[in-house]
């Protein structure tokens, strides 16, 4: 009460020295709005809310209780680099038992495909994923039953199950065999599991195709009934099975190669595409006499092969058409100098090299080609596709493929284009099967459309490593069994990093050896309303799209490279949905995460971001203060590890610290000093409780109810909250149900109030009107306030408190101020119900909480006063911040089609080799272009459904922030000879300003001021230099691009030796030609010679 006579006293005094001043704009001109009468308004609206939000929140209670303790702290700046550091060997720890988990996977399949004897009339009964529990063949009794730990969906915790793909038969002698032998694998998945608890997925991709997953689950088919899953072409398959690659893939567009041969061989190049990965370099080359550069920027080089290039030039495969003359002899001439010439500038992969054909035939062996540019050495294999079922010069191309120690195959549909295509990856694999190095390869981040967390699909990595067979006799024929793998969820790592730590703004982030992002807070991989959907180059953002101030690269550059070192800049980080900014200065420390592909890097933001404090109180003291039915421990962070014993997985945190400090169980591991630490901020903040339950108890106090929750979080993750009303009344149930990721605890940030109120001056209130808030009766304001632990810069942020109050008696308060009268006699000069006057309330980055016009709320100020906010930012008082979105996704209109969409269906491609069949009969109807309309609707083309569609894209957009140092302003905007007048003043003790415009002039010659991203256009130019333009990226650490053994096999993959006295005849992919070497010749240097064909 004392405080509102102070505030009525502080108004009289105003009321007096200011009834006589006249208000002069800039330069002397007339100010129809008195400055002093709209000081007063704003003096009175901040004395009466600050004097609310400091009551209700308890924040000087709390400010007095940290004081209390400021003798018992110590306070400590944090060593980033020994930060990192530490971090890394965490993770190192953490990636190494995955790893060791599937090198005991790697060697009982081994060792089990070794005992086994290959039975082609073997007969098993097996789970099969699809049929368990169904009264069908290979549908046996299979139980299944929730697991929390497998986001609670029916798993089998004792045993596998086995996925075929649905274009395989899944009684297959081959498939069968591989089933067998492979269930040895069961009693290692449970044992892994075991060991550690923490493990989720683990999986047995076999070369045969089919797939074994721990613990076993029942798959569903989609809408059609089918399951398209196929382990071979998942990157963790393909990226442990081969070596890094740059390849040639050469189109034949000559006039035979019209119709459904070109649409065959276009989901054949976009197959081969598919089996590429971030590691690989590529190009596309189309030929008939002359060649065509898919992509002509792109002439003579190759780019890696990550999601984004790989779509450019799918884009690209519609505009292919078939003409003229097919001139093999100068497309092979170009590759193989491409190869040449672009293995020699460094840039590619620096491993193996290819060349895929895709043509219909060849009416040569091109012998001097070959002799000229790969042979003796044979370092480019040669991969031909036959398109179509004529095999006029099929010999030609198979000799080519033996010749090179490539891989030869016909492809008659759409139906044969996955299958066969994969089938270059195996001898790829060989040199690595024969070295016998089980290379373990980490991925990507990427989602799993199979994992779902309950919130939304889960970003993970995989660690994978290939198996072989180690039986003698196929030793020189290197024979891939298979890939074993594990999933590890990004959340994993994000477990092992202490955000207490990082501060208020801090985090942690890391990269692949390709710049790419496995975890960092601004990673977007996921976009949509309700059910979220995969951006289409989620899993390729690079580092320097977020932290894109570093226009260098040089922290990305560094870590790329696996250094250990420091760096600094200042940030523009983008808050609130994108809405707002924070300019902070931070010093990113990082270094290499030893055993994988992966850099780590901590942020710290300067000032009280690089300060940490140590309170210490008593074991009893702490946790009676803990089991306080307010306080909550923030979901995402790890203050013990729940996870690596099964009896711990339905502990809250609270539960396992109280287990934990009782210590009677050992095997639970804790964060000892973030415990010790949330003992010290439950004690401090424990009389809050009983503060607040007064306010609720008080009837007079609130009456009105315009204040419904009040709310703390402290540095370590507690929080405190206390409701003046009951739940059923509240307008906003945001803070009770965590529906907004921004405004909670996460594993990578904390909430956005607390953010904002730390970068506030200390003792001033932060308002916002949440940008989630919906109609008029749902619609709330948030004040919050940081705590300093001590009255000196370098203090840390100990917590922060707020309130949330109804947006209606927020807006009632500030026309209730806005109505003070600076006249003696009560006739007042000026007031924002004049018809002449609009007043706003606007926030420090303009947007509006109180208008006249209701519908004005929660907008940007430059749309409703586009010319009012145009002269504040030339004036100062605002300014403009520019800020970029690398991974925005723009609308545009579609009339391309969606490239292959049908074919990814085995229905639509059934069909369309049915309609291929049909039309065959009527193979006159195919050359006279008629063929085009019968195949409209069932090939490669496949329109969008509706006019438009997402595409990734840059954006430009941007955001505004008040100056600081400028407190009032006023000014006059001509528009058109009418003077347009304003005043802006800063609400005391708050982030807010009082505008109040005189609305006598039409101004909107101006328009409006925006906040609309725009697409940031390239140009030809630009976007080509885009293309060409490589960022730094390191290989990695092995290679088995060839090996002395290896032979060219045949189709079956055997190879028949037939020796004589003097001629050792090998048939090879040639088939039926024989190939000839001398005895003397074959022992002296195998892997050199030139077939001789006869």
């Amino acid at each position: 009460m004392q405080v509102g006579r102070c505030c009525r006293f502080m108004w009289l005094v105003l009321l007096f020295s200011t009834q006589n001043i006249g208000a002069t704009g800039v330069g002397g001109t007339h100010q129809s709005i008195p400055p002093s009468v709209v000081k007063l308004w704003a003096s009175a609206f901040g004395g009466e809310m600050k004097s609310i939000s400091a009551k209700y929140s308890g924040s000087q209670l709390l400010q007095k209780k940290y004081k209390e303790f400021e003798r018992a702290v110590r306070v400590e700046e944090i060593d980033g680099l020994r930060l990192v550091k530490r971090l890394a060997k965490n993770m190192e720890e953490m990636f190494h038992k995955k790893a060791q988990a599937m090198k005991r996977l790697v060697e009982a399949a081994e060792e089990a495909h070794l005992q086994h004897e290959e039975n082609p009339d073997l007969q098993y009964e097996y789970f099969n994923a699809v049929l368990i529990n169904e009264d069908v063949e290979l549908g046996g009794k299979f139980v299944l039953q929730p697991n929390d730990h497998f986001n609670n969906r029916s798993v089998n915790l004792s045993l596998s199950v086995v996925q075929v793909p649905t274009n395989m038969y899944n009684k297959d002698s081959a498939i069968v065999n591989g089933v067998y032998w492979s269930e040895a694998l069961n009693k290692v998945f449970v044992d892994n599991f075991e060991r550690d608890p923490s493990l989720i997925w683990q999986y047995f991709g076999s070369a045969k195709g089919f797939f074994r997953q721990y613990p076993g689950i029942k798959w569903k088919p989609d809408d059609h009934g089918v399951i398209a899953f196929d382990c071979r072409n998942r990157k963790w398959y393909i990226q442990a099975a081969t070596s890094p690659k740059d390849v040639v893939i050469l189109v034949d567009v000559s006039g035979s190669m019209k119709g459904l041969r070109l649409t065959i061989a276009r989901q054949t190049v976009s197959s081969i595409l598919d089996t590429l990965g971030d590691d690989d370099f590529f190009n596309i080359i189309a030929y008939n006499e002359e060649l065509h550069y898919v992509e002509p920027c792109l002439n003579g080089t190759l780019v890696q092969a990550d999601v984004t290039n790989k779509d450019h030039f799918r884009e690209h495969l519609d505009k292919l058409f078939a003409q003229g003359i097919g001139m093999l002899d100068i497309a092979l001439t170009e590759a193989f100098n491409l190869l040449s010439d672009f293995n020699k500038t460094g840039r590619g992969s620096e491993c193996s090299q290819a060349i895929m054909l895709v043509t219909d035939g060849a009416v040569d062996t091109y012998d001097a080609i070959f002799e000229k540019y790969n042979w003796p050495e044979r370092k480019v294999r040669i991969f031909p596709y036959l398109i179509g079922r004529e095999s006029a010069f099929a010999d030609n191309l198979k000799w080519m493929a033996c010749a090179n120690k490539g891989y030869f195959t016909q492809i008659s549909t759409l139906a044969d284009v996955q299958e066969n295509v994969m089938e270059y990856l195996h001898v790829l694999s060989r040199p690595k099967v024969i070295d016998r190095e089980h290379d373990t390869v980490w991925t990507e981040a990427y989602i799993d459309s199979t994992s779902d967390d309950g919130q939304g699909p889960v970003l993970m990595t995989t660690v994978a490593m290939p198996v072989f067979s180690t039986k003698n006799e196929t030793r020189n024929r290197g024979i891939l069994l298979g890939v074993v793998g594990t999933d590890v969820p990004v959340s994993e790592l994000l477990k092992t990093i202490p955000k207490y730590k990082l501060g208020i703004h801090g985090y942690a982030f890391a990269i692949t050896n390709n710049g790419y992002i496995l975890t960092h807070p601004d990673l977007r991989p996921l976009y949509g309303d309700g059910k979220k959907r995969r951006k289409p180059n989620y899993s390729s953002v690079d580092l320097s799209e977020v932290e894109w101030e570093d226009k260098d690269d040089t922290l990305r550059n560094a870590m790329v490279n696996r250094k250990t070192g420091t760096f600094s800049m200042e940030v523009t980080k983008s808050v609130d949905k994108g809405k707002r900014v924070l300019v902070l200065h931070n010093d990113y420390y990082y270094t290499d995460i030893k055993g994988t592909p992966f850099s780590l890097g901590v942020a710290l933001s300067r000032g009280h971001g690089k300060y940490f404090f140590r309170g210490n109180v008593t074991v009893e003291e702490g946790l009676h203060d803990l089991e306080h039915p307010d306080v909550a421990l923030a979901d995402e962070w790890t203050y013990c590890n729940t996870d690596e014993h099964p009896k711990h997985r339905y502990l809250s945190q609270i539960d396992a610290i109280k287990m934990y400090l009782s210590g009677q169980e050992p095997r639970l591991h804790c964060d000892k000093e973030l415990i010790q630490e949330v003992l010290f901020d439950a004690v401090v903040t424990a009389p809050l409780e009983a503060y607040w339950t007064s306010l609720v108890l008080n009837k007079s106090e609130n009456s009105d109810k315009g204040v419904e929750i009040a709310y703390l979080g402290t540095r370590t993750g507690l929080s405190r909250i206390n409701l003046f009303v009951v739940p059923d009344e509240l307008t906003n149930l945001d803070f009770l149900t965590a529906e907004d990721k921004e405004g909670v605890f996460n594993a990578d940030h904390f909430p956005l109030w607390y953010k904002r109120a730390a970068e506030q001056v200390p003792g001033t209130f932060i308002y916002s009107l949440p940008f989630n808030s919906g109609s008029e009766n749902r619609s709330v304001v948030l004040a919050s306030t940081a705590i300093q632990l001590l009255d000196e810069r370098k203090s840390p942020i100990a917590a922060a408190v707020g309130i949330q109050m109804k947006l209606e008696f927020f807006q009632r308060k500030f026309w209730t101020a806005s109505r003070q009268c600076a006249a003696l006699d009560g006739k007042c000069s000026i007031s924002c119900d004049d018809e002449h006057i609009n007043c706003y309330l606007i926030d420090n980055n303009g947007f509006i909480l109180v208008a006249e016009d209701y519908t004005l709320t929660g907008n940007f100020f430059g749309e409703a006063e586009g010319a009012v906010m145009n002269k504040l930012l030339q004036m100062g008082s605002f300014k403009r911040v520019t800020l970029y979105d690398y991974q925005a996704l723009c609308w545009v209109h579609s009339e391309s089609s969606d490239s292959g969409r049908t074919l990814l269906d085995p229905y639509f491609a059934f069909f369309a080799a049915v309609k291929w069949i049909l039309t065959e009969l009527v193979i006159f109807l195919v050359e006279f272009n008629l063929y085009s309309w019968w195949n409209s609707d069932l090939t490669a083309k496949a329109r969008r459904v509706g006019p438009h569609m997402q595409v990734p894209c840059d954006t430009e957009y941007p955001a505004f922030v008040s100056e600081r140092t400028i407190k009032e302003n006023m000014g006059n905007i001509d528009c058109d000879g009418c003077i347009k007048s304003f005043v802006i003043q800063q609400i005391p003790s708050s982030n807010l300003f009082m505008v109040v415009v005189d609305n006598k002039c039409d101004c909107s010659q101006f328009g409006p001021i925006t906040m609309d991203p725009f697409e940031i256009m390239y140009n030809e130019s630009l976007k080509c230099e885009r293309l060409k333009m490589q960022k730094d990226r390191r290989r990695p650490d092995t290679c088995h691009p060839f090996h002395p053994e290896v032979f060219a096999t045949d189709k079956y993959h055997t190879l028949h030796l037939h020796t004589s006295l003097d001629l050792l005849l090998i048939y090879s992919s040639c088939n039926c030609r024989r190939i000839q070497w001398s005895v003397e010749e074959l022992a002296v240097s195998p892997h050199r010679l030139v077939p001789r064909c006869f």
